[in-house]
């Protein structure tokens, strides 16, 4: 008796709560029970209000403590509520919630562990095209990192089987959508892109306050996220581009000093061997943080089982 529960992170969205609840699905194929979790963010206007009257289960978060943050308790709270399938949607009624039905059906026929609804950017007319090319961009790298084929990297609008959702962790404060992408691949989850549709524009973005703004911690995000899961990866890279600039200068004193003339390029030696001395030690920082994140792995584990005897 497949249990969906589809969780609506919520910050001061008294304006478009009620829209956002109204549009929601009352079934779903393959779907016994469907109920819907508000997570009050510390919202000080009448959003928990408009959330219980309408019918949703309300958890309360106090102060506001962020989107990441709220997520990851939304998760937390849909396991222990009995969840087979969480739905994560935004509070702002971006998304078109008959799509629902679209993202749940490859998780719940066992094809994906995380579906994530796909919009079509380029034909977005609230989108600038400098953020359409950036959304664009953003997705590409995030492709390449994570090692999947998601198309649209930052969207909310996300299917998690229990399974997943159980295996997951968010550390950022800021943003969800980069983290579990690339937590997904570390952890052997099958992720997938679903096409969806948008509605028209409520309200302005409250995670972005500026295009460059939102670059910036999304690429710090990213980073951070990378070098956590990816390190020996991320190290040895950078380890390896210092390497072979450090030899080709140290080559350049060697041709030199052959046509006799290497006193007048000592510097070369000096560069290209400070330049391999630091690529020898990112290989060692490499090795180590390889061996971290195997404890990391193992610890996670750990984590995953104590969370499944918690939910029997």
């Amino acid at each position: 008796m497949p249990k969906l529960i589809i969780q609506i992170p919520c910050y001061n969205e008294e304006e478009t709560l009620l829209t956002t609840l109204n549009d929601l699905p009352s079934k779903v194929n393959g779907i016994d029970e469907i109920e819907v979790l508000v997570i009050n963010d510390g919202s000080k206007d009448n959003s928990a209000e408009i959330a219980r009257n309408w019918g949703a289960t309300v958890l309360d978060i106090k102060p506001n403590k962020g989107l990441a943050n709220a997520f990851r308790s939304g998760l937390q709270e849909a396991l222990h509520r009995g969840a087979d399938i969480i739905v994560n949607t935004d509070a702002d009624n971006q998304y078109c919630a008959d799509d629902i039905e679209k993202i749940v059906k490859p998780v719940l026929e066992g094809k994906a562990d995380i579906a994530i609804g796909a919009r079509d950017i380029l034909s977005i007319k609230e989108f600038s095209p400098l953020k359409k090319i950036l959304q664009k961009l953003g997705s590409a790298v995030l492709r390449l990192l994570s090692s999947t084929q998601v198309s649209d990297a930052p969207s909310g609008f996300r299917a998690f089987s229990k399974a997943a959702a159980i295996q997951l962790n968010v550390f950022d404060n800021y943003t969800y959508t980069m983290e579990t992408l690339l937590q997904a691949n570390a952890k052997g989850l099958k992720v997938i892109s679903v096409p969806i549709r948008v509605n028209e524009k409520l309200r302005d973005s409250k995670l972005v306050k500026n295009i460059f703004d939102y670059v910036f911690k999304s690429m710090k995000t990213t980073i951070r996220m990378f070098i956590v899961y990816r390190p020996f990866r991320f190290f040895i890279t950078i380890a390896f581009i210092l390497a072979v600039l450090g030899a080709l200068i140290v080559l350049r004193f060697l041709y030199y000093y052959f046509l006799g003339s290497g006193n007048g390029h000592v510097q070369s030696l000096i560069f290209g061997a400070v330049f391999l001395l630091s690529a020898v030690q990112l290989g060692i920082i490499a090795i180590i943080g390889d061996l971290l994140s195997i404890n990391r792995k193992l610890l996670e584990d750990v984590q995953t089982r104590i969370k499944k005897l918690e939910l029997k």
